[in-house]
């Protein structure tokens, strides 16, 4: 169910909220990176795209599935998450904004990430207004209305208090669980996808509705597009792959020139 609450209750910080972004600096929005120890290629142009393509924005935006997976913020103490933590914190030391939404494989990031990162979280959805447009931020697995049983889960999986009940779990435990359904889902990724897996027009739509924007941006469904609805504009952010298969990734710049979808460097 999309959270109208989120749209009206807009963290501290915001662009938009008492914040005139400056003209000259754009915002950059991504999505859908999986990052892990096993994609090396991918983690470096996370890295390049940190130092170097994201160093004159304004606002870094994050909207989803950063991870592979989350399963506490005891992650904390990996290697590899560390440097991509440290790696992110030096965005706030150059005064660059970073934002970070949940997605359906690490929702469970929490307040030690954010400040470990330099970041901060946003709701899903979200309302912003950036160069005079009012934009709907979300990940997109909510709009996958058609996907019922993945609703329920998603339904069960925000519930804080089961949350809480996971995350008392031995680390090493929840660490093998998610490792367990990343090799099922990689498996599953062989196969095509099917049409339920995708954003619906309802869900779509109802979006559009709730948050008066006139520009929708979202990940998730790795199926990167412009698409002209009837509410309004709606682009759909690229995932990042650099090791396997086709290289693939890039990020969406919104600038007073307007919303431009970029490759990678």
């Amino acid at each position: 169910m999309l959270q109208e609450k989120s749209l009206r209750n807009a963290a501290a910080g915001v662009p938009g909220e008492g914040k005139r972004p400056h003209a000259a600096r754009p915002f950059l929005f991504i999505s859908d990176l999986h990052l892990s120890d096993a994609i090396p290629r991918t983690a470096a142009a996370f890295e390049h795209f940190i130092r170097v393509t994201a160093d004159q924005a304004d606002s870094v935006f994050i909207l989803g599935d950063l991870f592979e997976y989350w399963v506490g913020d005891d992650m904390l103490a990996d290697p590899f998450v560390k440097r991509m933590v440290e790696l992110m914190h030096t965005l706030s030391e150059r005064g660059i904004a970073l934002y970070v939404m949940h997605g359906n494989r690490d929702f469970l990031l929490g307040k030690r990430f954010m400040k470990a990162a330099g970041a901060i979280w946003l709701p899903d959805p979200i309302a912003i207004t950036a160069f005079g447009t009012r934009i709907a931020l979300a990940h997109g697995d909510a709009l996958c209305t058609a996907d019922r049983g993945y609703q329920i889960f998603r339904r069960f999986a925000r519930n804080r208090l089961l949350q809480l009940l996971f995350l008392a779990w031995p680390f090493s435990w929840r660490r093998a669980l998610a490792e367990r359904m990343r090799r099922s889902s990689e498996a599953g990724r062989e196969r095509p996808p099917l049409p339920r897996y995708d954003v619906t027009k309802k869900g779509v739509d109802a979006l559009f509705k709730l948050s008066s924007a006139a520009v929708l941006i979202h990940g998730h469904t790795h199926r990167p597009a412009k698409h002209r609805e009837s509410a309004g504009t709606r682009w759909v952010l690229p995932d990042w792959e650099l090791d396997h298969g086709t290289p693939r990734g890039g990020y969406l710049r919104v600038d007073a020139e307007g919303f431009k979808m970029m490759p990678l460097d």
